[in-house]
């Protein structure tokens, strides 16, 4: 009998790999994780920062089938009505107040979202959401998969008609030391 029947078959080493990161794959999970980031403040609140001239963004991360944005909003700064394409979509206000302009078959709806609120979005769902407060806005967005294409719908802020870059949301700018 050889070492190798001893110790068994030296490719099957399961115990001996790292497990596999788990990561969300549910709107619960996404969700979670959406909440997660907004209660460490300390990951994001040092990284905001505002444009007078546009709602200005941070990509925060980017997992399997996922990415966060960080965005900021002035009084008066808003996205416009759009989709997000075929992603699904967390928004959760992290600081202010928001107003989310959905529409649906349902007609027109309007939701105020203050700090803590969060709003789970499917694919193709057409909103708009504006800071139409006296103070600053701060939102996370998380987007699975990853935001490749937002559709604008209506007028749009003459800020939305240049691209922030690949994967950016349409109308905002980026953020220092985001790479786009």
């Amino acid at each position: 009998m050889s070492d190798i029947s001893i110790a068994g078959d030296p490719l099957a080493v399961p115990h001996l790999l790292p497990p596999v990161p788990r990561h969300p794959v549910t709107v619960a999970e996404f969700s979670g994780l959406a909440r997660a980031v907004a209660a460490d403040r300390e990951r994001w609140e040092p990284l905001v920062d505002y444009d007078a001239t546009t709602r200005w963004y941070h990509l925060l991360d980017r997992g399997p089938g996922h990415e966060l944005w960080l965005l900021s909003w002035l009084p008066g700064q808003g996205s416009g009505l759009h989709d997000h394409g075929a992603s699904s979509g967390v928004l959760t206000v992290l600081r202010g107040r928001l107003t989310e302009r959905s529409l649906g078959l349902g007609g027109e709806r309007r939701r105020s979202l203050g700090a803590g609120a969060q709003r789970v979005l499917p694919p193709g769902h057409v909103h708009e959401v504006v800071n139409d407060s006296l103070e600053p806005a701060v939102s996370l967005h998380l987007y699975s998969p990853g935001l490749t294409r937002m559709t604008p719908y209506g007028p749009v802020p003459a800020a939305a008609s240049g691209s922030a870059g690949p994967g950016a949301p349409s109308g905002v700018r980026a953020g220092a030391g985001t790479g786009g």
